[in-house]
């Protein structure tokens, strides 16, 4: 079961809206990326390829001090053999929380689906769909898969290499 949580846009929720002391399931953790997405759109703006936004996302996250993997490799598994594909999330923040970068007119379901497919393979409970694509506006989801969210008897897996 997930729960998704269209949390805005730039148009909508502006970053400094939100409070620090966020009580949600890594709540904080999601404040400060979003934080770092809303200073790289505002810095660019929208319109600009993917790649450029990668590359400031991640100089941005490491100005902050964010802990953050860049296309980690997820080794994937049928009926416990190896595959050959593997799958390239584009970060992975503060050791639990997977982010989807896009530069789109709009986010669609096959970007959901693909975060959602991210993060059942890594087994994290928090995602972050994040479109740097319009120009006026950062677009950006909150998804939560209830089963992976960690209490004192769960065992963490990255699923990273």
């Amino acid at each position: 079961m997930f729960i998704c949580f269209l949390a805005g846009s730039s148009g909508e929720a502006q970053a400094g809206d939100m409070t620090i002391n966020n009580s949600e399931y890594l709540g904080a953790e999601g404040y400060a990326l979003i934080g770092a997405a809303f200073e790289v759109h505002r810095e660019l703006g929208g319109g600009m390829s993917e790649e450029i936004y990668q590359e400031s996302f991640e100089l941005e996250l490491g100005f902050r001090s964010i802990e953050f993997i860049p296309k980690g490799e997820l080794q994937l598994y049928y009926k416990g053999h190896l595959l050959e594909k593997k799958y390239y999330p584009d970060l992975l923040v503060s050791g639990e929380v997977i982010a989807e970068l896009k530069s789109v007119k709009a986010l669609n379901a096959e970007h959901e689906r693909q975060l959602l497919n991210y993060m059942r393979i890594t087994r994290k409970a928090i995602g972050y769909l994040v479109n740097f694509g319009p120009l006026e506006k950062l677009e950006w989801k909150r998804f939560i898969l209830k089963e992976y969210i960690q209490n004192e008897t769960s065992v963490p897996y990255s699923g990273f290499l």
